[in-house]
């Protein structure tokens, strides 16, 4: 099961960041963000090693393989 929408709004909500700021930072829209976030969408692999690298995380953790 991949773990995705939920690590990522876990993060950017314990890191206390909007979805406007991510987007705002990753130079994405809000609403592609919130997609992931309600699994509506699945992010590239070059998104993914953005946010991951933005949240200081591995992708195993990001998608649930790992828990660190």
């Amino acid at each position: 099961m991949n773990k995705f929408k939920e690590r990522l709004k876990e993060l950017r909500i314990e890191k206390a960041i909007s979805r406007k700021q991510l987007a705002n930072d990753l130079f994405i829209s809000e609403r592609l963000i919130s997609y992931w976030e309600n699994g509506e969408r699945e992010c590239s692999f070059d998104m993914l090693i953005k946010i991951a690298r933005y949240f200081n995380v591995s992708i195993d953790f990001l998608l649930g393989n790992s828990d660190f």
